[in-house]
């Protein structure tokens, strides 16, 4: 039986699914321009930063973390998992690592610098030297870790419903569409890898 940890964590993980795909899609509209990417921000904070929304958010990013750590503590004297159960733990912990210190930033940037955390916020690490060096595999495996955390859930709930060779193929496909997502991504953050010039403004929360 489905313990109510799984259930939370799994409807909690279905909210913050759907945003932030559209948050990723959101960064990929930046492979346009930073305006076309800063007006559909706009359009979607409409939705996002409404008082009920952000605080269900919020709540959802907590109990994911928290009921993600606590299924891989119960998880540890089970017997060893197949890859893609394993992919799903070191996933989910990155995922859990990236969620907590990507909402304490943001957070951070609106309270205690008065920022708008747009794409420069984001973008501020990953165009400085030598900040870039720990925000561009940052930013890279988190965008991974979205996808093979899913791809993962679906190729184990897959192979009951369309077999194992169609669910492994549907999984790659997934995965693959992650690490090019995340690439993607990384190139318009930087500008199409001429770098992304960063207001002033930006760079007070690296110390610059």
């Amino acid at each position: 039986m489905r313990s109510a940890l799984h259930t939370y964590h799994y409807w909690t993980g279905l909210l913050l699914s759907v945003f932030i795909l559209a948050h990723l899609g959101n960064h990929l509209v930046a492979l346009w321009s930073v305006s076309a990417h800063l007006a559909t921000m706009a359009a979607l904070r409409v939705v996002y930063r409404n008082p009920v929304v952000e605080t269900g958010l919020l709540l959802a990013v907590a109990g994911q973390v928290f009921t993600g750590l606590r299924l891989y503590w119960h998880s540890r004297s089970q017997p060893q998992r197949p890859l893609a159960g394993r992919i799903q733990i070191f996933s989910g912990l990155y995922l859990a690592f990236f969620l907590l210190v990507h909402t304490g930033a943001v957070l951070t940037g609106r309270a205690w610098f008065g920022l708008d955390t747009n794409l420069y916020f984001a973008a501020a690490g990953i165009n400085t030297f030598p900040f870039s060096l720990f925000f561009i595999p940052y930013y890279f495996l988190g965008v991974t870790a979205v996808f093979l955390h899913i791809a993962s859930l679906h190729y184990q709930k897959g192979t009951r419903l369309w077999g194992e060779a169609s669910a492994r193929r549907q999984a790659l496909s997934i995965g693959g569409a992650g690490v090019v997502v995340a690439l993607l991504i990384l190139f318009a953050m930087t500008n199409r890898l001429q770098g992304l010039p960063i207001p002033a403004r930006y760079l007070q929360t690296l110390g610059k």
